[in-house]
């Protein structure tokens, strides 16, 4: 009998070839433990619910140099971690949140993104349920992305270590060649633009955790933006991009002002507010310009080209409620103020703290 037709040989190349099948249903210590547990855990939830999205074979992802360098030769990398609660809430959850946060990092800086990692930290308790959600949801949104996660870790805490799950990314996207875009580039003439309606994420966030009894339709605006901004640079000379996040409007473009050294006039009456999110604001005492956002970016580009910018960015599903939403000037350099319409012009700063915790 030759050696590959021993019983024994084809029974364990049976079971070598059996993907594993969580049993349980909630985490369980186990399952971070390094043993059958957490292989059956990464087979069933991680490799099978990924699918496509999925491309580990390796404790590290490899690279063919020659394959990123077609798109450019420049590398942007970023990395960020996701704490959100809930972690599931409408029009999204937190999978989904972090892999096109992510995304959106690498693409406002002109970047195509391509690779990403994934660490998840995992609760005792967690509902296998849910996290089998989560990661069916990154799967799509890194379909829509059209990225793929290559590298990952996964770890279980005992409970109350952690709430549920956090989730850590990283990101690698290539800068094709031409492109320069920073907030260096920003001019004393330049025109910023937004994609659409602010504050949807935190109003979203806010109503689903409970606390305040409100009832409201309001989804989340978590989106993937690299298309978007594909389109932009290909007809437009975009100086400065940046994703809307936590801080808001205000945050966003307090940064860009003080990194360009350029002063900037908010036009209030133009600023995008879906009318339920301002109604929203205007019961608990917020302001829409600090809430935060997951599928909206500011763009600065020269006062002649706005034009061809709405349009790009209108055409684009993720930019349907675009508007210039501020002019910037010499005079002050790196002060953002707002124009409240009445003839009154006031500074909009940054919060000082946080407005809504764990946003994100």
């Amino acid at each position: 009998m030759k050696d590959h037709e021993h019983p024994l040989f084809v029974r364990v190349e049976k079971w070598r070839r059996r993907a594993g099948r969580v049993r349980d249903d909630v985490v369980v210590a186990a399952h971070g433990g390094g043993g059958k547990a957490m292989r059956d855990l990464i087979d069933d939830l991680v490799v099978r619910e990924l699918g496509e999205a999925v491309q580990v074979d390796e404790d590290q992802a490899r690279f063919e140099v020659s394959k990123l360098a077609q798109d450019g030769d420049r590398l942007a990398f970023t990395t960020d971690g996701y704490v959100v609660s809930p972690i599931l809430f409408p029009g999204g959850d937190i999978g989904r949140l972090a892999v096109n946060g992510t995304v959106n990092d690498l693409a406002v800086s002109g970047a195509k993104p391509h690779y990403l990692s994934c660490g998840l930290i995992l609760e005792e308790g967690l509902p296998i349920a849910e996290l089998r959600r989560v990661m069916k949801s990154m799967a799509e949104a890194c379909a829509e992305a059209g990225v793929s996660i290559v590298t990952g870790d996964t770890k279980v805490v005992p409970r109350g270590a952690a709430d549920k799950i956090f989730i850590t990314t990283a990101g690698v996207g290539i800068i094709p060649a031409g492109i320069e875009v920073g907030a260096q580039r920003i001019r004393s003439d330049d025109v910023i633009l937004i994609n659409g309606y602010l504050g949807d994420h935190g109003a979203a966030i806010l109503a689903a955790r409970g606390e305040l009894r409100l009832e409201t339709d309001i989804p989340s605006d978590c989106a993937p933006l690299n298309g978007l901004v594909e389109a932009l640079l290909a007809e437009v000379d975009v100086h400065a991009m940046r994703d809307v996040t936590r801080g808001g409007l205000a945050a966003c473009l307090n940064e860009l002002a003080l990194s360009s050294e350029v002063g900037m006039v908010v036009e209030e009456r133009a600023l995008p507010v879906r009318r339920e999110v301002a109604g929203f604001c205007e019961i608990l005492g917020l302001d829409p310009v600090h809430l935060a956002n997951e599928g909206k970016l500011v763009v600065a580009v020269p006062a002649a080209q706005a034009e061809r910018a709405l349009e790009v960015m209108r055409a684009h599903r993720y930019g349907e409620q675009a508007a210039i939403v501020a002019r910037c000037r010499a005079e002050p350099p790196g002060v953002v103020t707002l124009n409240t319409g009445f003839g009154s012009e006031r500074i909009l700063d940054m919060l000082v703290g946080e407005q809504l915790p764990r946003i994100c």
